[in-house]
């Protein structure tokens, strides 16, 4: 299990200072140096373990033109202390188990990576090259030189002061200092099995075979805050994060998931590790001119430190912060800056809720336990603010001398404090911790059930599990699969295991201690409509008892559609209104939908509406006005025609051809009448009975008055010496010119009829929201020439009437056919422009009230003379009369 010299000496070359064998020993001895700073404990199997015990290094540029000075770190870490017990714990439980690797015993080398990659990478390099003996320097290099005496040629020198390797590292807790550890060892497949790495870059399989991690990757994380951020409707968020591997990368996925959420970022930024005052400075101009108060930072603890620090400086409040899993439980940062951290919202990793004798390891700690460890020493002190008899702590934190405390009295106890050490109230990391463990385990149980002949590799040979290659060790770690504390642990081709987040929520109890509340969970697994699941009811907000808006623009409401700003983010737009014709009944829409040709948007524009449907109906005033002047005045023409039908035998009545002027009368009640088959819903039947109706009754009543006045006109040319006119317009003819000049307008509409009837029309043309149901003509052609075929017998009739306007008789008729005539013409000329510019309702007005014009023209010019003479004076109702001059 041991590494090859050849291996070794290319760690020492890269790390060691000469050349030559001197050189190579006196690096050797300085690797494997003894380092106090380290906890160790023996084993068959000795699994070593980086933890990030302390942070915050100081800032320095070093110049290289003297030894750059070593850092001092400003932070000790209890949380990152808890983890370190919790490995130590673990192994310590799985040693005492007869279930779990009975013939073997687990040992542990533990160093602290201080969060740095050059730190992390010396610590990763001594426990792959094994512990060394207690002994001086001097020893140490004759031992050396004695084993290189008696080798044979093969340079051992490093091999001979090792004691045991460590094949497999749990650590570290960054991203950025894994990848670097990585790098460096996975030429020599030594896995390393991070509790808080969460990077998704770690993911890829083809760069670093060699890692596995009980810490779900940031792309479930990442998924998880654009659900969360989509959910309360905050699509204008600001997004910042540590330079780091763990920050750029997440950053990077948050925004491409967040798309499809239809979430933006106001503003991206990236800050250093350490924050000088010019960072702060640059992140929080950013912060206070964004219009965002939605903040996701994907750092760790100590950063947020600083940028609280400068928020209360600058006295910004009103911040809804979301934590990434790096500080989402730190439990110390609410200390100090409670104030501006409530309401905070982030996602945690799986919690365990107890692990059983836990707080018994962690608070069994008593001053004689831990003078053999730097760490426990320095925590202790850092707690009690004492200092222990002969304490191996070196460790000053930057205040003046730790050597001015004053002795520790023996009698502390855990107990009796609070410390992030010994809070077992949120088991998250230490959880990981205690789960990386038992895959080493798991693994190393599955190694020793291999039978020889059935093992998975070259010949089926299995590996010994006292002496085997970190390789093999790698192999049994990625098919392990077994159940930590009830929970089953497995893991998918990249090394991830399935993620689970609790959403957690910074409460403010009532004494002002902070309460973690879960008020919701992400599961990976669940279908992604059911992935998150959010009990918004029991969340404290920063300010009030709702979720703050965090939008660049408002939504826009149902009726309006997305209108984008041309170079700006798709959360910035404009809200336009739906077209005519067009609505939207979702909030956001981003295109509206038309209506079909039946239906109409409503006022809001968010709903399509059946059309008004509109024709001339009898039921509203117009169209009861219009039949009621139609009926009044066909009772008016049947009254005249029983008046001229009493008065049969006067001379009057005898005078003014009897005959065609009972016709006539006929034919203006049914012209009346016509008018009422123009009122009322159409229809294809009724279409076709309307305009022929009107067409054959006007042909008629024109052609009665041409026959009357043909022979009026005849009547009197008859006089002449030698005139024989009057025997072609008898009767007969008269009956017979008259049903011609009808005949000729039937056959007319007979021919429209046959061809291109007239039919009903929903006409959505004129008025998008309204339906018109009118009849067209079918033929433009066919209700022309009917038309125009009345104009032409007006026009023939008049022409005749004109000419025996002056014919000497005392009772002239052609005076008022005349008359009549030019009102006929006057209402028909007017109508066709009026007709051609009006549409639906008012157009069958327009059509009803020309008919009735015409109508009540020819019957008041023609027959109210002859009425009031008849009715009102009788006495010139004579012959004499009617012969008078």
């Amino acid at each position: 299990m041991a590494m090859t010299a050849t291996k070794l000496l290319i760690f020492l070359s890269l790390y060691g200072g000469g050349t030559g064998l001197a050189a190579s020993l006196d690096n050797c001895v300085f690797m494997g140096a003894e380092e106090k700073n380290s906890l160790y404990e023996d084993g068959d199997v000795v699994i070593g373990g980086l933890f990030p015990l302390h942070y915050s290094p100081v800032s320095s540029l070093p110049t290289y033109k003297t030894k750059p000075k070593p850092y001092m770190y400003k932070y000790f870490s209890s949380r990152a202390l808890r983890w370190m017990q919790t490995m130590t714990f673990a192994i310590k439980e799985i040693n005492q188990r007869s279930d779990l690797l009975p013939q073997l015993k687990l040992g542990f080398h533990i160093h602290d990576s201080c969060d740095d990659i050059p730190v992390s990478l010396r610590a990763s390099l001594l426990l792959v090259n094994g512990q060394p003996e207690r002994v001086s320097r001097a020893d140490n290099v004759n031992k050396t030189e004695k084993s290189l005496k008696s080798s044979t040629g093969s340079n051992l020198g490093c091999a001979a002061i090792q004691k045991t390797v460590s094949p497999v590292i749990i650590g570290d807790a960054a991203s950025g200092v894994s990848m670097a550890l990585l790098r460096s060892l996975g030429s020599f497949h030594i896995p390393l099995v991070s509790y808080f790495a969460s990077c998704s870059c770690l993911s890829n399989q083809r760069e670093f075979p060699s890692f596995m991690r009980t810490m779900p990757s940031d792309a479930f994380q990442v998924r998880a805050l654009a659900r969360l951020v989509s959910y309360f409707g905050w699509t204008w968020v600001g997004v910042i994060g540590v330079e780091s591997d763990y920050a750029r990368f997440a950053i990077q996925l948050f925004l491409q998931e967040s798309m499809q959420y239809g979430v933006c970022a106001a503003y991206t930024h990236f800050y250093p590790v350490v924050l000088s005052q010019q960072a702060l400075d640059e992140l929080l101009d950013v912060i206070q001119t964004a219009s965002s108060k939605v903040i996701i930072n994907f750092s760790g603890e100590s950063e947020m430190q600083g940028i609280l620090r400068e928020i209360r400086h600058r006295n910004i409040t009103g911040l809804q912060w979301i934590a990434s899993e790096a500080w989402s439980t730190a439990r110390s940062l609410w200390e100090k800056f409670g104030d501006l951290l409530k309401g905070t919202l982030g996602f945690a990793i799986r919690r365990a809720d107890v692990i059983p004798g836990l707080k018994q390891h962690l608070t069994s700690l008593r001053p004689s336990d831990i003078h053999e460890s730097a760490f426990l020493a320095e925590f202790w002190e850092e707690l009690f603010n004492c200092q222990l008899n002969g304490s191996v702590n070196s460790h000053s934190h930057g205040v003046d001398s730790y050597l001015d405390r004053s002795p520790c009295k023996g009698k502390e106890d855990l107990n009796n404090v609070y410390s992030p050490y010994s809070d077992v109230t949120q088991l998250r990391v230490s959880y990981n911790v205690y789960k990386a463990v038992y895959l080493v385990a798991h693994a190393l149980q599955d190694m020793s059930n291999c039978k020889v002949g059935q093992g998975p590799f070259l010949n089926g040979t299995c590996a010994d599990p006292k002496d085997f290659k970190p390789w093999q060790l790698i192999y049994y770690m990625k098919h392990a699969n077994f159940s930590a504390l009830g929970e089953k642990v497995n893991f998918d081709q990249n090394g991830d295991p399935i993620a689970y987040y609790d959403l957690m929520n910074w409460q403010k109890r009532p004494d002002g201690s902070l309460h973690l509340v879960k008020v919701g969970f992400y599961h990976a697994s669940s279908p992604t409509g059911r992935s998150l699941v959010i009990n918004d009811t029991v969340i404290q907000w920063p300010i009030g008892k709702q979720a703050s808006r965090s939008v660049c623009s408002e939504s826009c409401p149902p009726g309006s559609r997305i209108g984008r700003r041309k170079g700006e983010p798709i959360c910035c737009f404009d809200c336009v209104p739906c077209a005519e014709g067009e609505v939207s009944n979702k909030t956001d829409s981003l295109e509206c939908s038309r209506c079909s040709k039946d239906t109409w948007p409503n006022q809001a524009r968010n709903l399509c509406i059946p059309k008004t449907v509109e024709f001339l109906s009898f039921h509203e005033l117009m169209g009861g006005v219009l039949c009621a002047v139609s009926v009044l005045g066909a009772c008016i023409s049947l009254s005249i025609l029983a008046i001229f039908f009493t008065y049969k035998d006067t001379p009057l009545v005898r005078a003014n051809n009897m005959e065609l002027s009972f016709l006539l009368l006929l034919f203006l009640a049914v012209c009346f009448l016509v008018g009422l088959l123009f009122i009322g819903e159409p229809s294809d039947w009724l279409c076709r009975i309307r305009y022929p109706a009107f067409g054959i009754s006007f042909a008629l009543c024109i052609s009665c008055l041409l026959a009357k006045t043909i022979v009026v006109l005849m009547a009197f040319r008859s006089t002449l010496p030698g005139s024989n006119v009057m025997k072609w317009f008898g009767p007969n003819q008269q009956r017979a010119s008259a049903l011609l000049g009808t005949a000729v307008q039937v056959i007319i509409c007979l021919i429209w009829l046959l061809t291109s009837p007239p039919h009903a029309n929903n006409n959505t043309g004129y008025h998008s929201a309204i339906i018109i149901i009118e009849c067209v003509p079918g033929s433009e052609v066919g209700f022309w020439c009917v038309l125009g075929y009345i104009g032409i017998l007006a026009c023939m009739c008049f022409l005749m009437a004109f000419l025996a306007r002056k014919l000497p008789d005392n009772f002239n008729e052609a005076k008022f056919i005349t008359f009549s005539m030019l009102i006929f013409f006057a209402v028909w000329i007017t109508f066709i422009p009026v007709y051609v510019s009006t549409a639906g309702k008012y157009t069958v007005a327009v059509h009803i009230f020309a008919i009735l014009a015409s109508a009540f023209g020819l019957l008041f010019c023609i027959f109210f003379p002859k009425c009031c003479i008849i009715i009102l004076k009788p006495e010139k109702n004579t012959k004499k009369n009617m012969m008078q001059r």
